[in-house]
């Protein structure tokens, strides 16, 4: 077998500080392969300095890492894609291991867990919000994940092209984690040392205002791969409440004979009305989505696979 091209992906934006160590680190960890910085509308010498260090510099004007994740997977050809944030804070050593992991078991991604004793490199705040919303894709879509916001990763061929990449910012690597576990690929974990950025660095992570754009997105998701699940809880709030309100009234005609309150009752009964439609439009989303859910799954075996034959 010939060896496998492999191409090391880099977004960045205003990383001048640390994109030569990064591309420095990960021509020496893979020197085989192909290192691509692609620069997000940065306002400093972000390019300039990675061109000087040996990359392929291109570059994405649509602003957040999820527009730059969509513009890489769809020009660059590999059989195997490194992704990494360029802000040195992850370690280019454990690139190898990965990629043998990925090619050895034949999977389709491998995430580098971070492990750090650093606290101002993995803040409590991020640490704890990495936590809660790994724990609720866990819960949802299925647990084989424990570092689901994790920037370090290593992809299949046949994973980047089936790879939808509708996100636009940070929220991306959820995607990433969703469309693994929802058409059942083989995934792997491999621990990585995590370290602070370099002086001078500024992380563009905002823990408040990106967690709430996370889990926005995972109740988007949750929305399109498990429609039923989604509308059914929507439709059970919505008789809940329609209960609560109507009891009262149904009590007070049944002694007196006479609706006092018919506002009440009116959005009573909507409400009822709308949690059976809630329930119903589950039912049809849930046909639909496993048809979309097979079209993707026959997408992402018409690709090779990582060291497999051609289709």
């Amino acid at each position: 077998m010939t060896q496998p091209s492999i191409a090391v992906l880099i977004p960045c934006w205003n990383e001048e500080v640390a994109i030569a160590q990064v591309v420095a680190g990960f021509q020496e960890s893979l020197p085989s392969a192909t290192i691509y910085v692609y620069d997000n509308n940065s306002t400093d010498r972000t390019a300039e300095v990675a061109r000087q260090a040996g990359a392929r510099v291109r570059r994405e004007t649509l602003q957040g890492k999820g527009n730059v994740i969509r513009r890489a997977f769809g020009d660059v050809e590999a059989d195997i894609y490194v992704l990494v944030d360029g802000d040195a804070t992850y370690d280019a050593s454990s690139a190898p291991e990965m990629v043998r992991m990925l090619l050895e078991n034949r999977l389709d991604m491998v995430t580098g867990r971070r492990v750090t004793d650093i606290k101002a490199a993995y803040r409590p705040g991020h640490r704890l919000g990495n936590r809660i919303l790994t724990g609720v894709v866990v819960a949802i879509f299925g647990n084989r994940v424990t570092d689901m916001l994790s920037g370090y990763r290593v992809f299949s061929r046949r994973f980047v092209k089936s790879f939808p990449a509708l996100a636009g910012g940070f929220e991306t690597e959820t995607e990433f984690t969703v469309h693994a576990l929802e058409l059942k690929m083989p995934v792997g974990e491999v621990q990585t040392r995590y370290k602070d950025r370099p002086v001078g660095s500024v992380s563009k992570l905002n823990t408040y205002r990106d967690g709430i754009r996370i889990l926005r997105t995972i109740v988007i998701l949750v929305k399109e791969e498990r429609p039923l699940q989604f509308f059914s809880i929507a439709g059970l709030a919505l008789a809940v409440i329609a209960v609560v309100l109507g009891i009262p009234i149904v009590i007070e005609f049944l002694r007196t004979g006479l609706v006092l309150r018919l506002p009440t009752g009116v959005a009573a009964t909507g409400l009822l009305i709308m949690s059976f439609l809630a329930f119903t439009a589950g039912l049809i989303l849930d046909s639909v989505t496993r048809a979309r859910k097979e079209v993707k799954r026959l997408a992402y075996l018409s690709i090779r696979g990582p060291g497999g034959d051609e289709p």
